[in-house]
């Protein structure tokens, strides 16, 4: 399967999705921001929600290698943790901030991408673990659920960037020991 091509229909299934929503939109929409027929498009996606599907794994994986990279650095692991957290935070702002209708694409309970949801939040966690364990924290599964549960609190607030630097560098040292 041509990967450039399934890209080009993977970003016109996001356009439309800014534009129309999961259930609003059509095949018919996404062939027509492509420029293609709708039979061009079944050639990559099987429909619709196969091409919804896609798309939520596309992004979470993107944002799942961006923690891995934020894991496997040469640093202190507070700042190592900080940067898989704020792989997470960083998915969650741009789908919180394209469209209303994007941040569907984070809905764990979706029956679309809620197991792509859960898979990724699964997986950061283990990131969490391993890295709290590594650095001999007392209880690295409650240090884990606290950092996860801080980036969900923060998607939502302003100026949440900011706000996760700071809280990263007053909470997880405490973690840490």
């Amino acid at each position: 399967m041509d990967s450039d091509r399934l890209s080009d229909v993977l970003d016109a299934t996001y356009t439309c999705l800014t534009r129309y929503g999961v259930r609003r939109t059509t095949m018919d929409d996404i062939a027509a921001a492509m420029g293609v027929s709708r039979s061009a498009v079944y050639q990559y996606v099987r429909g619709k929600d196969d091409a919804f599907r896609q798309l939520a794994g596309r992004l979470h994986a993107r944002a799942l290698t961006s923690a891995q990279q934020a894991a496997s650095q040469d640093a202190p692991y507070a700042q190592r943790i900080r940067g898989v957290l704020a792989a997470k935070l960083e998915l969650s702002l741009q789908l919180i901030g394209d469209s209303p209708h994007t941040a569907e694409l984070m809905d764990s309970k979706a029956r679309l991408f809620g197991a792509i949801c859960t898979e990724f939040t699964t997986e950061l966690r283990k990131l969490l673990v391993d890295l709290f364990t590594e650095a001999g924290a007392a209880d690295a599964d409650s240090a884990a659920e606290i950092c996860i549960a801080l980036v969900s609190g923060l998607e939502t607030a302003p100026d949440s960037r900011r706000l996760l630097g700071r809280a990263a560098d007053a909470l997880v040292p405490s973690l840490l020991r």
